[in-house]
């Protein structure tokens, strides 16, 4: 699908799209727990489904209502499964170690850019806890035997946070204790998400300093009601937008979140933006902004959105963990580079980090290389340029966020 976006002045306001990261992780929840878990304002994008479908071919009940989702927890299953995790790179790490534990035989597969990340991270970890893995040359189909059990491992945490989220989501359920030692852990905010939904669901993990768990065994999740929070990933494009094109109001967030995205609330004010909380949320608007300096190497989904402030500051905005971005839907950094030139925004690379001269925007046509965020970044540089600019492939953007065009329309832009 391709979407063109109008030059438009922004005024208006739109509730923040749910989080698809802890939609997720209340699935799992909801899978390992016994009775039912009723899961209030999830998300319904592509990653959230493919999350169902999963905990459903691991023997669970799911029943979906307008602004709810009901699981239910059966038997393990008792033969092979197999699951598709679609494009969800979080699904296929957290998922692992959980599939591990329910089951002695099971392959999982996906789609698109999925296809092409590696998983070589999964084997190493696993395979120090009694799970044998099969890879396709480091890459899926992937295919565990034998259940995962406690005991000691040690994990990369350099490439993200996703694998020990499923572990710390698993190991409470295995008949012993376990503990995780963590090398170089980048997200760690993730992991402190993680630990937050564990604690609400009556799971108990020591953290020492992010750097291991202590985590016992024979544990229970408590089947309860759960609702999710705001996303503030979906929510900094609209912060961004306000910024850039007119006066955004995003509201549902929680201000004391320890979603990582947060932190996009600390670069809108040290670029300038006039941002003010209330109690309808939080107003972001058009502003003279100035160069930032970010480390977005904890943070990564806010590099999209802040690439497209960047283009907007009078000067060099430096932004740091272009690392991070390599194995995402696309290669990120690539992706966000490629975007703002065509828009004749300046990019280089020096090291780890993006440096982005912000100036006038120029329509154009783009892909959204079938990414969501970059979709979404394009989307909003459009809002300011100087003529129409339109997205091929813009329909990504349902793998997070889907309501994110008719969001960006009820504010005010000409999307068609």
């Amino acid at each position: 699908m391709n979407i063109t976006v109008n030059p438009s002045g922004l005024k208006g306001c739109v509730e923040a799209p749910p989080s698809k990261s802890l939609t997720q992780r209340a699935i799992v929840a909801g899978l390992l727990a016994g009775g039912a878990t009723v899961i209030h304002n999830p998300s319904f994008c592509n990653d959230s489904m493919a999350a169902m479908n999963m905990v459903q071919a691991l023997g669970a009940t799911v029943i979906m209502q307008e602004e709810r989702i009901i699981i239910t927890a059966a038997e393990k299953p008792s033969g092979p499964v197999a699951m598709n995790c679609g494009e969800s790179g979080l699904a296929l790490r957290m998922f692992a170690p959980v599939a591990a534990l329910l089951s002695e035989s099971v392959t999982f597969t996906g789609e698109g850019s999925l296809l092409r990340r590696p998983v070589s991270m999964i084997s190493e970890a696993l395979s120090q806890l009694g799970v044998k893995v099969e890879t396709t040359g480091g890459l899926l189909p992937l295919k565990l035997s034998g259940r995962l059990g406690p005991g000691r491992a040690l994990i990369d945490g350099s490439s993200g946070s996703q694998l020990l989220t499923g572990l710390l989501m698993a190991l409470p359920m295995a008949d012993g204790e376990s503990r995780i030692e963590v090398a170089s852990l980048t997200s760690k905010p993730y992991i402190g998400l993680t630990l937050e939904l564990l604690a609400d669901f009556g799971i108990m993990v020591e953290n020492d300093g992010f750097r291991s768990f202590i985590i016992p065994g024979n544990q229970a999740y408590r089947a309860h009601e759960y609702a999710v929070e705001g996303d503030w990933s979906g929510a900094a494009f609209l912060l961004v937008a306000g910024a850039t094109a007119g006066r955004v109001t995003v509201d549902g967030l929680n201000p004391w979140s320890m979603q990582a995205d947060r932190s996009v609330l600390q670069v809108l004010d040290e670029a300038g933006v006039s941002l003010v909380t209330g109690p309808c949320g939080i107003t972001s608007s058009r502003s003279e902004l100035r160069p930032f300096i970010f480390d977005a190497s904890d943070a990564p989904d806010l590099f999209p959105p802040l690439a497209a402030l960047a283009a907007r500051c009078e000067g060099t905005s430096r932004i740091r963990g272009v690392g991070r971005l390599r194995h995402k839907e696309s290669d990120r950094a690539e992706a966000i580079a490629g975007v703002l030139e065509a828009m004749r925004i300046r990019v280089n690379f020096s090291g780890d980090e993006m440096l982005i001269t912000g100036g006038r925007v120029y329509g154009t046509t783009v892909s959204s290389h079938n990414d969501h965020r970059i979709a979404m970044m394009a989307a909003v540089m459009a809002a300011s340029a100087t003529s129409p600019v339109t997205i091929t492939g813009a329909d990504a953007v349902s793998k997070s966020y889907p309501g994110f065009y008719d969001d960006l329309a009820a504010l005010g832009a000409a999307v068609c």
